[in-house]
């Protein structure tokens, strides 16, 4: 069975990252400053959308299992104090989880940078 075809830069000769959705972005912003757990995470995401993203328990968690799966996130011990008796779930950016949400800004900002300037150069004309 062939593998998975993966879209190489002329420039760096790397492996280029597809964009990552919305929600997705959103998690990896969410655990940039340090460790979270899932409610905290859902809290996050749809604090730094402006409430335009909110995760249900069963969308964050399908989207932790596949990120845990790409080895982006990884399973720590929860860092915030835990007054119930359920055991809380923590995760944490990996250094592959915090190199694809770089590259993934830094992709952003040239996407806004370009329509920035077609924006300017059509508004001139």
């Amino acid at each position: 069975m062939p593998g998975k075809e993966v879209a190489i830069s002329t420039q760096t000769r790397t492996p280029i990252q597809p964009p990552l959705s919305e929600a997705t972005l959103f998690i990896l912003l969410s655990l940039a400053p340090g460790p979270r757990h899932g409610y905290a995470i859902m809290k996050d995401v749809q604090l730094l959308s402006d409430n335009r993203i909110l995760l249900s328990t069963g969308t964050l968690y399908g989207a932790l299992k596949r990120l845990l799966e790409q080895s982006w996130i990884e399973r720590v011990d929860d860092p915030e104090p835990n007054d119930t008796e359920r055991e809380r779930k923590a995760y944490a950016l990996t250094r592959t989880g915090r190199r694809i949400l770089k590259a993934e800004v830094e992709r952003l900002q040239k996407l806004i940078a370009t329509a920035r300037r077609l924006q300017a150069t059509r508004e001139q004309g």
